[in-house]
Formats: structure tokens, C-alpha cells, sequence
């Protein structure tokens, strides 16, 4: 008796065709961005690492401008870890997820005293620095260096999970990912193919409503196949975090100074400054609160109308405000300093309490 062919499958895409179409597609189509070498310059690996920095987490509109200040302030490793950390979190204010501006600052600091100014070559001793994990060191190693690294983040992990229309979800996925990448990195422009993945997923291979007409892996593309493009990669419901609570408390002396504080250096947004609050928790009670005590002064705290609403990675919060008008002599309670209003664009504040002084001082 006779066996039955099995229906024969169509064969896979072939990695040394689609990275020679990506990159081909790149020197066409690559995008202009500030720390990018142009094509036939040597990449600056400073430029490189503060770029993925503070990328990670944030789009590259509103990385571009904090770049510019950052490279034209220390526009060397050296010169950055020479900085104070209190500059660096000024300049950082308002890019958020405020560890990778500490971080930067101690990784700066690594790379003078532990390679004498000069970023490491290896992918192991670039994630053997603060604040490089994984993603990072690929990244750098394959841009700044040439090396064939898999740099795998959110952009890369969405073409090749469509690429290939991985089966299972994010986060489980992330293994498949990495090591289909692998093996598309060419053993040649590894730095070039790296960038040309990234600007795939940023431009053509989007979130939502991929150009898929625009894309050169676009006969190759098995999500695009079964014509859901968009369905990929998988990803299971998101847990979202309870609602915190707390008060915000706005002191402001008659000859124009606002009180301020630092935040403690580690934590959540670890060495930013802020107004007075109350601690932020599920179970807070307006009605019991009282604002920070001034000597002799006794402040007249006054709540403005509504609430502040900011949403971290793991909560959304909520803070009532009050306002207090004190007399020029008052004294700041330990731990805490006057600023000028005018000066307060200057300090590393946050945007949660950019909002705060905002709904109270307009």
C-alpha cells in the first residue's frame, strides 16, 4: 500500500535575500536623525548609546530636542561624567522615566573609570555597564561597532513576529523573536541592517495600518499572508494598576518664591525635584490631610478646583491640590528650599509635577 504525500509546505524566506532587500531598501529610504552617521561615516558610540538611552521607552520626536541639549552640553562620555548628577536630571526634566537619566550619568562615570573614556567593544561588557541591558548592548554593538548583534526592540519585534506570524504571545515570544533576528543579521553592515529593522517597524511595518505595499519583505511576510498584518505580535490583556491617590501641596511666599523639595535618590523618580505631597496610596482621605508646616507660619491651604491625573507604567494617579500664600519671611521646613518662580523651568521636575504647578499657578 501506497503512502500518501504529505502536502508539500512552502519554503521559508530565504535570511540572506531579506536582509540584502532590507538593506537595500535602507540606503534608499533611511531616515535623518541627529545621532544616525551618515552613510560612509564611522558611527560615534557616545552618540549611539545616549541616543538608545533615551530612546528606550519614548518616541523619536520627543527625543530629538533633549539629544541636541544633551550632545551640545557634553558632547563627550568624559564630559558627561564630569557633570554633576542634579545638571543632568534638569536637562533629563520632562523625558520621563527619570532611573535612565541616573543611570546615564552612572554608566558615563563607568566608562571613564573603567575603560579610560572609551566604550567596550563586546556586547557582554557593554551589558556589564548601568543601565545597558540586553536590547541596549546589541543595539550598540551593532550600530557603533559593526558587530552582528540581534538588537531586539519593539519595532524589530513586531516586523519579525509578523514576518514569521509568531503563534505565541508576547512575552513568551520573545525568545522565537531574538533568534529568528539572529538569524537574519548578515555577517556584513550588521550596524546598517540593525537601524534599516527599526526603521521598517517605525515607518512602513507600523502598530496600526501597516504600509504593506511599501514593504520590501512584503512577498515574504506570512502575516500579510493570512491578511492580518495588524493581529501581530500576540499579546495577552493588560493588567492595569490600581488607582493611587494623594495630595500636592503648593506654598507660595509673597515675594515670588515656591517651595520645593528633592526627591529621595532612588526610587521612583529618584533625585527629581517636587512640591510637598502626601504619600500616594489606594486608600487616601482628602479630608484627613495637612500641609507642611512652616515655623511660625501657619499656612492657609486653599484646594483648587479638580484633580491631577498621570499615568506611570504600573499606576495611574490622582492628586488633589492645594495652594498657600505665606509671608516673605517664612522659613523652608527641613528638607526643603525656595525657588524663584521664575527659576522653576530650570529645576528637574517632573511632568506629573510640571502639571501640579500648573492647575495651581496657571
Amino acid at each position: 500500500m501506497k503512502r500518501r504525500k504529505r502536502a508539500s509546505q512552502p519554503p521559508g524566506p530565504n535570511g540572506a535575500d531579506l536582509s540584502a532587500d532590507l538593506l537595500a531598501w535602507y540606503d534608499r529610504h533611511r531616515r535623518k536623525l541627529p545621532w544616525r552617521a551618515l552613510p560612509g561615516e564611522r558611527p560615534d558610540p557616545y552618540r549611539v548609546w545616549l541616543s538608545e538611552i533615551m530612546l528606550q521607552q519614548t518616541t523619536t520626536k520627543a527625543v530629538v530636542p533633549y539629544f541636541a541639549r544633551f550632545a551640545a552640553r557634553w558632547p563627550s562620555v568624559r564630559a558627561l561624567a564630569a557633570a554633576p548628577l542634579e545638571d543632568v536630571l534638569k536637562l533629563w526634566a520632562g523625558l520621563g522615566y527619570y532611573a535612565r537619566a541616573r543611570h546615564l550619568h552612572a554608566c558615563a562615570k563607568a566608562v571613564v573609570e573603567r575603560h579610560g573614556g572609551h566604550f567596550p567593544q563586546s556586547q557582554a561588557a557593554l551589558a556589564a555597564l548601568p543601565g545597558i541591558g540586553p536590547y541596549t548592548a546589541a543595539a550598540i554593538a551593532a550600530i557603533a561597532f559593526d558587530a552582528p548583534a540581534a538588537a531586539v526592540d519593539g519595532n524589530v519585534e513586531r516586523v519579525v513576529a509578523r514576518l514569521h506570524a509568531v503563534a505565541a504571545e508576547l512575552a513568551a515570544a520573545k525568545a522565537e523573536i531574538r533568534r529568528l533576528t539572529a538569524r537574519l543579521v548578515p555577517p556584513e553592515r550588521a550596524g546598517d541592517f540593525a537601524q534599516a529593522l527599526m526603521d521598517l517597524g517605525a515607518t512602513i511595518c507600523t502598530p496600526k495600518k501597516p504600509a504593506c505595499a511599501l514593504c520590501p519583505w512584503m512577498g515574504a511576510c506570512a502575516a500579510r499572508r493570512r491578511g492580518d498584518p495588524e493581529t501581530f505580535p500576540l499579546k495577552a490583556p493588560k493588567k492595569e494598576g490600581r488607582l493611587r491617590r494623594g495630595a500636592a501641596f503648593v506654598v507660595v511666599r509673597s515675594d515670588g518664591f515656591v517651595l520645593v523639595r528633592s526627591r529621595p535618590p532612588t526610587g521612583l523618580l529618584g533625585g527629581m525635584t517636587e512640591v510637598p505631597t502626601t504619600q500616594w496610596t489606594h486608600d487616601f482621605d482628602a479630608g484627613a490631610e495637612l500641609g507642611p508646616r512652616l515655623g511660625r507660619a501657619r499656612p492657609k491651604w486653599r484646594r483648587v478646583g479638580g484633580v491631577v491625573t498621570h499615568t506611570f507604567t504600573h499606576f495611574p494617579l490622582e492628586l488633589v491640590v492645594y495652594i498657600a500664600d505665606v509671608p516673605a519671611g517664612a522659613a523652608a521646613p527641613r528638607g526643603a528650599r525656595w525657588v524663584r518662580h521664575a527659576d522653576l523651568r530650570a529645576e528637574a521636575l517632573p511632568n506629573v509635577m510640571r502639571k501640579v504647578l500648573s492647575h495651581a499657578l496657571g
